[in-house]
This record gives C-alpha cells, sequence and structure tokens, in this order.
C-alpha cells in the first residue's frame, strides 16, 4: 500500500506474529509416541480414556470424540433429528460449519442476530425468529464466552426445541460456574490447532441423555453397533456386528487421543495465560475511544479464544481493511472472524441476502482478531497492543 510508505518507519517487530498458534511440549510428543508404537492406533483404550477426562471436565455425563468439530456438529444435527422441511436457528457471526450441519440434513438454516455488545447471539432475535417449522437452535460461544444458556434454554423448552451449542471456542468456559459441555442438549466441541488445546484435529458432542449418546456413538462408526439391545437381529456371537442406520466414519485415532488426554491436563494452565493476556489487552486499549472492546456477561467465567477489537468508524480516518493492512506492515497478523454466514455465496446461491441480521453485518464491517494464545510471550503481547496504538495515532481524528 502506499499509504504505509507514508505510515513509513520501521515496524513494530521484525517478524511476525500470527493470531493464534498451538502449543505443543515434550510431553504431548512423548504421549503420541507411546501411542503410536502400542497395540491399538485407533478404537483403543485412550479413546475411552479422553471420553471418560471430557466428562470429568465438563460436568457431562457422555462425551463422543470425533474427528473434527464438523463431524461433532453434524452428528449432533442428526442425532436430534433435522431433515428436510425443518427450520433450525443458527448463530450468524461463526464458521460456516455451525449452519453446514444444518444443511447436511436437508433443513434450512435460520439466522439470527447477534447481541451489539457481547457478540453471541440474541435470545431476542431467536425469539422473533420461531415458526412451527423451527426443529432447533445452534448457539455459538463466539469467542469463548458463554451465549446467554437460561434464556435460550428457556425459549427451547417453551417451544419444544432442541439446544445444540456449538462450543467450538468455549473449552474451560464456566456459564454460572457449571462448565460448558454440561447445560445444553448437546455441546459441540472443536480442537482445531489454534483453540486452547488441540489434537491436531478433533472434536466432541458431550450430553446428559443417554438415548442422544447411543445414537452418536452409533452414528460415528457407520450405523453399526455391537450392542445387541439396537440390532435387528440379535446374537450373542462375538464377530457380529450390525449397520442398523446410516452412519458415518466420524472416528478419532488414538494417537490423537493421547495427544488431546496430555493437552486437556494442560488446561487450567492454558486458561489461566490466556485470560493475563486479555486482563493486559482490556487494560490497555479501555481508554482508547478509538477502539471498542467485546462485554462479557457476568454468568461467563469465560477462557477466551479471541480477542476481537472494534473499530469505532467515528473517531477514524480508515475502515477496517486500512487498519487490517497496517497492522501486518507492522508485522502483527490479524484475522476476521467471522463475516456472516450468509455472506457465503454458496448461500446466495440458496437465496440468502444481506440485511436479515443488521447487528452482525456492522460487527463485520467493523472487527478483528488479534494475537491470542497460551505461547504468546509478555514481549509479543507488548508488540501487539505498540502496533495497535501506533495505527490508531496514524489514523485517529485527533
Amino acid at each position: 500500500m502506499e499509504e504505509l510508505a507514508i505510515y513509513g518507519g520501521r515496524p513494530v517487530r521484525e517478524t511476525p506474529v500470527y493470531y493464534g498458534r498451538q502449543c505443543i511440549e515434550q510431553d504431548d510428543v512423548e504421549a503420541v509416541t507411546a501411542a503410536l508404537v502400542s497395540d491399538l492406533i485407533t478404537c483403543g483404550p485412550r479413546t475411552t480414556q479422553l471420553e471418560e477426562m471430557l466428562c470429568s471436565i465438563t460436568g457431562a455425563k457422555y462425551a463422543v470424540v470425533v474427528s473434527n468439530g464438523t463431524a461433532a456438529l453434524h452428528l449432533a444435527a442428526l442425532a436430534a433429528g433435522f431433515a428436510e422441511g425443518d427450520e433450525v436457528i443458527v448463530s450468524s457471526i461463526t464458521f460456516a460449519a455451525s449452519a453446514n450441519c444444518v444443511r447436511y440434513c436437508g433443513a434450512v438454516p435460520v439466522f439470527a442476530d447477534i447481541d451489539p455488545r457481547t457478540y453471541n447471539l440474541d435470545p431476542d432475535s431467536v425469539r422473533k425468529l420461531i415458526t412451527p417449522k423451527t426443529k432447533a437452535v445452534v448457539a455459538v460461544d463466539f469467542t469463548g464466552q458463554a451465549v446467554k444458556l437460561d434464556e435460550l434454554r428457556a425459549i427451547c423448552r417453551e417451544h419444544g426445541l432442541t439446544l445444540i451449542e456449538d462450543a467450538a471456542h468455549a473449552i474451560g468456559t464456566k456459564y454460572k460456574g457449571q462448565p460448558v459441555g454440561s447445560i445444553s442438549d448437546m455441546t459441540c466441541f472443536s480442537f482445531h490447532p489454534v483453540k486452547t488445546i488441540t489434537s491436531g484435529e478433533g472434536g466432541a458432542v458431550t450430553t446428559n441423555d443417554e438415548q442422544l449418546y447411543r445414537k452418536l456413538l452409533r452414528l460415528r462408526t457407520h450405523g453399526i453397533t455391537r450392542n445387541q439391545e439396537e440390532m435387528v437381529h440379535p446374537t450373542d456371537a462375538k464377530w457380529y456386528n450390525e449397520q442398523v442406520e446410516l452412519g458415518y466414519n466420524y472416528r478419532l485415532t488414538d494417537f490423537q487421543a493421547a495427544l488431546l488426554i496430555s493437552q486437556l491436563r494442560k488446561l487450567p494452565r492454558f486458561s489461566a495465560r490466556r485470560r493475563e493476556i486479555v486482563e493486559r489487552y482490556n487494560e490497555a486499549f479501555k481508554d482508547m475511544p478509538e477502539i471498542i472492546l467485546q462485554e462479557e456477561i457476568a454468568e461467563s467465567d469465560t477462557t477466551r479464544h479471541l480477542y476481537i477489537i472494534r473499530l469505532n468508524p467515528e473517531l477514524l480516518h480508515c475502515d477496517r481493511r486500512q487498519f487490517f493492512d497496517a497492522l501486518y506492515a507492522e508485522n502483527i497478523c490479524p484475522q476476521v472472524h467471522y463475516m456472516p454466514v450468509y455472506y457465503h455465496s454458496y448461500y446466495e446461491k440458496l437465496g440468502y441476502t444481506k440485511g436479515i441480521c443488521p447487528n452482525a453485518e456492522k460487527f463485520y464491517e467493523e472487527v478483528m482478531s488479534i494475537p491470542l494464545y497460551y505461547s504468546l510471550t509478555d514481549k509479543e503481547v507488548e508488540d501487539v497492543i505498540r502496533a495497535v496504538k501506533k495505527v490508531t495515532a496514524y489514523y485517529g481524528k485527533a
């Protein structure tokens, strides 16, 4: 950009800092190595151990680990019975998978608007969108902050809807002191490398409903069961298994499970560091009117996955793209999370148009995510702050 030549000077950093990254330590490597040389590298004991750990951490009765977070959402949608003709209310600001899981089942996503202060799904918007065709709500804990679960659960109970919580960002978060994962009908997690903990790829569904749990287990493995109670033609033959419905191969390997078990043991440490960084950013930016900070509800004790800064267009001589590119020139590499899902060309082809979620659309024009991850050093945190302040000063309307 020519403008950046005018902006001039040496960048804040000589090497880039990206918005997110994994933290893999020696004990993680050793855990994976041990799994790789064991007798079972898939469908083995580490998968069971991982599911037990997830139940212990979330407080859920049941956990089903799967190959990725999208698979978790898909299985939850199938277990909830989404089908053609159904409508499912979905957060508008989220990764596409939150809505795609509805489409996989032939149902119709109906996008609800966000609260302009917290950036999470607005329960009032949900209420206005319920019709006789509404089957469920997919609510996203955006940035790791829990949605207003009490209100959403009440709405779902009143109308007989399933509440699926997309907690891809929220492992380690609590709502009113209760861990996310034990509150909604089903809760879906992702363990992608930029999340708080990782298994490379990986996901999970937690639930307190045994019937949903049994269905999730079958669907994860081709719809095949060894449980005689679920068979049409039961037998006690040790070799026999039976496909009772159409399922998928969404299993997690045992060496991925080994990595995630090791990472889960570090969740308190990883969460604490993320909170430290969030507090430092909040302190640094709180008196900058050009930067609007995300509000957090009192009920959410949040392990933050993303740190969002929102630009105040009334106080800056730039748009989001200019500010974003200027940070890149400082070797601070942000990202944008997210554009409204219905902006994607796939959803445009289905007939979705701009204007349906005004808060979400305004949010998208003004936000970016700055670096936040466990291994971010204090020096790198201060460099991020310096860069944001430098760019803000340059574009400010003082």
